[in-house]
């Protein structure tokens, strides 16, 4: 059972709770998750069974798509509505025309501040167990990339967005900044996982679903279907497989010359062709690792055993 699952994760579990539950209901030795949520957020958990934890990494890295509810006026000490209340604002007024010409400074290539309660590590400790503890300490911002913000919903004091973001975007320090700079402060109310890269919550599946609702369950090449593949012939097969790097100056796949290779991950939209990761078949069109593209070979980072 290699397999990655596209879990609905109910609210008031923690990520790892979630993982545990689909392990159960699979009876697998192995699994992990691509990309933790908050215990009250609910939406896409990608959940990995045996060897598809070998790519957690791939899927992690992938876009995300949220819908987030928040009530202006208040702010609480977690950005969510766990937490206690530290601030309020007492008649206030804002405007959907506001909001919009806020949320443009929040758009584009940013810097975010991560939140306290949150599972970052420092000196080998999650922030939140410092947190819980009452202390705050000095947190570097980290560059995040937000593809867009869109209102959905406005009735005040509620405000619900949509949200388009790379990973390690915190939806809560989000919000807690738009409400800053709209002056009255705001905090989660609730918040949903719409979409991880070409998962969605439309195809996926609760726990209560698990484990016949077939299209929550991917394999492993399906998982990977975002990246581009070569097929690698017989003769350089078993190097490959033994984790050997595949040099581009012979025949390493079908249609696979250097300039082909190039144009292949080109094509697929990746982000440099010098770092671009490849699903690796053989001849058989049978997945059996993922390469790493060099400047003349290709470096094998991952062989399942399938």
């Amino acid at each position: 059972m290699n397999i990655v699952v596209n879990l609905n994760k109910n609210p008031s579990i923690t990520s790892h709770d979630a993982v545990t539950a689909v392990k159960k209901t699979y009876k697998v030795k192995k699994a992990g998750h691509a990309g933790t949520l908050d215990p009250a957020a609910t939406g896409v958990l990608l959940v990995c069974l045996n060897e598809a934890t070998k790519i957690t990494g791939f899927l992690s890295d992938l876009d995300k798509e949220y819908i987030v509810t928040a009530k202006l006026g208040e702010c609480t000490d977690t950005y969510d509505s766990e937490g206690v209340v530290i601030k309020k604002t007492e008649r206030f007024t804002v405007t959907r025309s506001e909001i919009e010409t806020a949320i443009l400074k929040f758009t584009g290539d940013i810097e975010q501040i991560p939140p306290m309660h949150s599972a970052i590590k420092v000196s080998g400790r999650p922030l939140y167990e410092l947190a819980r503890k009452g202390i705050e300490i000095e947190r570097k911002p980290r560059r995040i990339s937000i593809k867009a913000i869109e209102v959905l919903n406005f009735e005040s004091p509620f405000l619900t967005l949509k949200v388009s973001c790379s990973k390690g975007t915190y939806i809560r320090s989000l919000c807690n900044d738009l409400g800053n700079e709209l002056g009255v402060g705001a905090y989660i109310t609730e918040l949903v996982r719409t979409r991880i890269g070409d998962f969605t919550i439309d195809n996926s599946a609760g726990i209560d679903d698990l484990p016949h609702k077939a299209p929550a369950l991917y394999s492993i090449d399906t998982a990977l279907r975002h990246l581009p593949e070569i097929k690698v012939e017989w003769d350089n097969l078993k190097r490959a497989k033994n984790g050997n790097p595949i040099r581009i100056g012979q025949k390493c796949g079908r249609q696979a010359s250097a300039e082909e290779l190039k144009e292949s991950l080109q094509a697929s939209g990746l982000p440099g062709f010098s770092s671009a990761f490849i699903r690796l078949k053989d001849p058989e069109g049978k997945l059996f690792g993922i390469g790493k593209k060099g400047k003349d070979s290709v470096k094998i980072e991952r062989l399942f055993n399938l």
